[in-house]
């Protein structure tokens, strides 16, 4: 097998002219094939069944996810380069599925947090009303960024407290307002109003730059990136940690998951489901009310 392997880095080398650090990774990742099935097994012998075995081990080894995806990737490299050359008949390699990476839990604010966040543009000028209407709504109504910098006044229905958004794939859906967003989109019309290159009307632009031009996804990410230094607030942030502290606040206090899918405009339910994590307190003080034998027993 060594043999092969060596004429598989060379060709990298000569022929595709490889960057040192991918032969180096190619190298240890086929190294740690032969010392598996040792460097004397013809590559011509083994099956998929025997390769599912080998990144069974590297499972069982403690690799990561991302390093068991690595070694896949080149083995079939490298097995592909073999069946090219008359070497193998077939790629045994090519049947093996990488694992699936694990899901992140995605980063939020707590209430508290979103109440610091939410107070931090300044009201007493038009662009700290917008910047607090933008937040605002953004929370209130779960939106991503570009749904929000794409809303239209005729979107918004205030008297029944809620906001059309074109979401991902035109789909449309209707986001609830509540009394703080409303009022902060309010205060934000009446200032924008005042812009000399502001025209009001249905198809007209909720939020706007300072030449009265539909604002950008990428000004509203500078714009929240400014209230986190001034308040403080973990940098990590995002426009879309709005969206994720909107769905794991819904939760936390007792929404029911599919309407927390309807309101996030998610196709699927395997999509909201990520947003179940509940603080490890919550969970305990649950657990403690719940369970009749979950206090802690008399000494």
């Amino acid at each position: 097998m060594l043999t092969t392997i060596n004429r598989f880095l060379q060709y990298m080398h000569d022929e595709r002219n490889a960057a040192a650090l991918t032969l180096k990774s190619y190298g240890e990742d086929l190294k740690s094939l032969a010392e598996y099935f040792g460097e004397q097994r013809d590559p011509a012998e083994l099956t998929p069944s025997e390769l599912r075995g080998y990144v069974a081990a590297l499972h069982e080894a403690g690799y990561a996810k991302t390093s068991v995806a690595r070694r896949l990737a080149s083995l079939r490299s490298f097995f592909r380069y073999a069946q090219r050359e008359g070497l193998v008949k077939t790629n045994p390699a090519k049947p093996l599925r990488n694992p699936r990476p694990d899901r992140k839990l995605p980063h939020f604010l707590s209430t508290t947090e979103i109440g610091q966040l939410l107070s931090a543009p300044p009201t007493a000028e038009p662009l700290g009303l917008r910047d607090r209407a933008i937040l605002e709504t953004m929370y209130s109504a779960g939106l991503r960024v570009s749904e929000t910098v794409g809303m239209n006044d005729g979107d918004i229905d205030a008297a029944q407290g809620v906001v059309r958004i074109r979401g991902k794939g035109r789909k449309e859906r209707f986001g609830h307002l509540g009394s703080h967003a409303l009022r902060a989109l309010g205060r934000w019309q009446k200032a924008r109003v005042l812009h000399p290159k502001v025209s009001p009307g249905a198809g007209a632009p909720v939020f706007t730059n300072k030449f009265g031009r539909r604002l950008t996804t990428r000004s509203v990410a500078r714009m929240l990136e400014k209230y986190l230094k001034l308040t403080g607030l973990d940098l990590r942030t995002t426009p879309h940690t709005l969206r994720h502290s909107f769905a794991t606040h819904l939760l936390d206090n007792g929404a029911d998951i599919r309407s927390v899918q309807e309101l996030l405009g998610h196709k699927s339910l395997v999509t909201t489901q990520i947003y179940t994590h509940i603080s490890t307190a919550s969970l305990r003080a649950a657990y403690e009310k719940a369970h009749p034998r979950a206090h802690r027993a008399p000494a």
